[in-house]
């Protein structure tokens, strides 16, 4: 048996094909929408892309395969909490999938990304067009949704030095170690 064979047989496949298409197309969204320059209507046509991939991955929460649907890693706050103070010593339960804060981490960025596509959509309607208040609003949503980004990098390092796991690789094969 060859090394790849080897590694293959002791690795097991969790992201579909969907989530990762997902996952990297609103990665390269949301780090075009940071760079673009707003008004423009490439800036606008990026924002109704981030809306339909947000639109579509709510759908296959529930469609999905298991590592993709809510239920397999959606869990109560006191189940998270409880898994941040396993960080914080040091000692993280593995999952296979999402875990606990993974899990809140996926639905915070849906929600965040979510509401500045809806707002960026409502500074063009003309009810709220030139409303300062919407454009502070859609500003303010971006920015949160980068500060997420960052914390959501910053977790998937420590948790793939924890676990000692090339998670970026296994968001591109979709595959991870069985173990």
């Amino acid at each position: 048996m060859t090394n790849s064979a080897r590694t293959q047989a002791r690795e097991v496949a969790v992201w579909d094909p969907a989530v990762r298409i997902f996952h990297w197309t609103l990665a390269a969204s949301i780090g075009w929408e940071m760079l673009a320059e707003a008004g423009t209507d490439r800036h606008e046509a990026v924002g109704y892309l981030i809306l339909a991939l947000v639109l579509f991955r709510l759908a296959w929460g529930f469609l999905g395969p298991r590592h993709a649907r809510f239920a397999d890693f959606l869990v109560r706050p006191t189940r998270t909490l409880g898994y941040l103070a396993e960080i914080a010593r040091g000692r993280p339960r593995r999952y296979l999938g999402h875990n606990p804060a993974g899990g809140a981490m996926v639905l915070a960025l849906l929600t965040a990304a979510a509401a500045t596509a809806v707002s960026g959509w409502a500074m063009t309607t003309d009810a709220l067009w030139g409303a300062e208040w919407i454009e502070d609003l859609h500003e303010a949503l971006a920015n949160g949704t980068v500060a997420l980004v960052a914390f959501h990098v910053a977790g998937v390092l420590l948790a793939g030095i924890q676990h000692r796991e090339n998670l970026l690789r296994a968001m591109i094969t979709g595959r991870k170690r069985r173990e």
